[in-house]
């Protein structure tokens, strides 16, 4: 294996059975390649609109705190708003923590298809990144 970046249209990517022999199946690749890009770079922008959501939503701080034991009913539980609060919290912590896996294993499956040394499949993750930032970052404004 070559380790300097090489122009051909033959290349094994990321698993066993992604062989690439010819031109026709070179630019697929670099296509599936190139949405890998767009679709890590969206999901960046999701996971920032998620932790906004979280941060909405944190639970409350110990004074607000205090404020809730007084609302209290007899039985000693606190209010359903409360538990209503830290619920959808916890929810979105959650799907948060989902986002980010996500986001790492494509961003592992982008690097090492980079790592194949293929110029055309290291041109396709570049043109992925800049298509990707160019149609998911303006929706961070949209909120």
């Amino acid at each position: 294996m070559a380790m300097h970046f090489i122009f051909s249209d033959k290349a094994v990517l990321l698993f066993d059975f992604w062989r690439v022999h010819s031109p026709t199946g070179m630019a697929l690749s670099v296509l599936v390649v190139l949405l890998l890009a767009v679709l890590y770079e969206g999901i960046k922008v999701g996971k920032v609109k998620l932790l906004h959501k979280t941060v909405e939503n944190l639970p409350n701080t110990t004074s607000q705190q205090l404020i809730l034991e007084s609302d209290q009913d007899s039985t000693g539980s606190v209010s359903t708003a409360a538990n209503g609060t830290r619920l959808r919290w916890f929810l979105y912590y959650f799907g948060q923590s989902l986002v980010h896996v996500m986001q790492v294993v494509i961003g592992y499956f982008v690097m090492l298809a980079v790592m194949s040394y293929n110029t055309w499949i290291f041109l396709g993750v570049v043109l992925g990144s800049a298509v990707g930032y160019y149609l998911a970052y303006p929706l961070l404004n949209m909120t």
